[in-house]
């Protein structure tokens, strides 16, 4: 009987549930296509500038031989010699390992990104589980892993062979030529060989690309019951929406009534609805609302009004239409303006200010 509560994961993976499965260090990664980026433009690398190391390291050692009584006298034991020039050929070599360096870096960042993910380097005790160990060894894709690398090991092998058989020809010749040709033709033969096994292990690189891509696709994948909780996450609790809900109007009311004290008038209705008026010709081409509120709050933008000198106007039907009609920092709807501006007039009046 099948495990109540038990759900196929058959949804395809949300961001937030790839950032995590990032953070743990898994990725869609193949090795199989670093070893082959490496191998095909690392002994590229080299062709290309093996003429300027095989120079390098020729003069080295035409140093090292044609002063070798000298340095035998100074340091009997060439132990300084040779760290010396142990220090000179690594140097030497050095460009190579700084491009090799770099294609391997540029490889993992093309394939999974740049992203420095400390989770993923903290020690997993659980690796040294023995007996966990084991179970894995003998897993299946264990057993897929050992025939796929079978596989890739017989066709690499094979495809080496044919790529030397067919210069064994010319190996006879290689008895009557100097050490340089002899080098030479090694050299591109290695060359050869390398980028024929190279492009062969690419081609096995990017197959197992695609099923790395697979396994992490399938390896994330959610079930109905991990997006509802995963919604149910980053939406929160009822109470803790109840609550952000409320810290919002909190704080748009506390604004709202900080405004007050720049509005021309209050209308009042007298005592359920109060609402604060501004007009200000250079910034709006009609009045606007800055504050409106029931009861309390409206016994508070009158105590403000108040406080600040504002004229307060007992108009009920204006009132009530203006709170009805019209959000905080919205216009007066044209269906108003006769209305508010006789209110105004009245205002300016008071205030000894001539009407625009």
């Amino acid at each position: 009987m099948a495990e109540q509560g038990f759900q196929e994961r058959t949804e395809k993976a949300t961001q937030k549930r790839r950032e995590k499965a990032r953070e743990r260090g898994q990725v869609a990664k193949s090795m199989e296509l670093n070893s082959a980026v490496l191998i095909c433009l690392g002994f590229l690398t080299l062709y290309i500038i093996s003429p300027y190391l095989a120079e390098q390291a020729q003069e080295l050692m035409r140093y090292t031989m044609a002063n070798a009584p000298s340095l035998a006298t100074a340091d009997p034991t060439f132990y300084k010699t040779f760290v010396e020039n142990l220090s000179k050929f690594l140097l030497i070599m050095a460009p190579i390992f700084v491009v090799l360096s770099i294609i391997a870096f540029g490889i993992n960042v093309v394939q999974i990104g740049f992203k420095i993910t400390p989770k993923a380097l903290e020690p997993k005790w659980e690796k040294l589980d023995v007996l966990k160990g084991l179970k894995q060894k003998v897993s299946l894709k264990s057993l897929v892993q050992l025939i796929r690398d079978t596989l890739k090991l017989a066709v690499v092998g094979f495809v080496a062979y044919k790529a030397i058989a067919s210069e064994f020809a010319g190996f006879f010749k290689l008895a009557d030529m100097t050490v340089p040709q002899v080098a030479g033709i090694m050299g591109k033969l290695a060359l050869e060989l390398a980028l024929k096994v190279g492009a062969v292990i690419l081609v096995i690189a990017v197959l197992d690309y695609i099923y790395q891509k697979y396994e992490f696709e399938k390896s994330i994948r959610m079930s109905r019951q991990d997006l509802k909780d995963e919604n149910k996450e980053a939406e929160g609790s009822p109470q803790n929406k109840s609550r952000i809900r409320q810290i919002q109007t909190q704080m748009s009311r506390t604004r709202m009534m900080q405004a007050v004290p720049l509005a021309d008038v209050v209308v009042t209705n007298p005592t359920h609805i109060a609402v604060a008026l501004k007009y200000d010709p250079d910034s709006s081409k009609a009045p606007y609302l800055l504050a409106k509120g029931q009861r309390k709050i409206a016994e508070q933008i009158k105590a403000i009004a108040l406080e600040h000198n504002i004229p307060i106007v007992e108009d009920k039907p204006l009132a009530r239409a203006i709170f009805k009609m019209c959000e905080v920092g919205q216009s007066i709807p044209t269906t108003l303006y006769r209305a508010v501006a006789e209110v105004l007039a009245y205002v300016y009046r008071l205030k000894g200010k001539v009407v625009s």
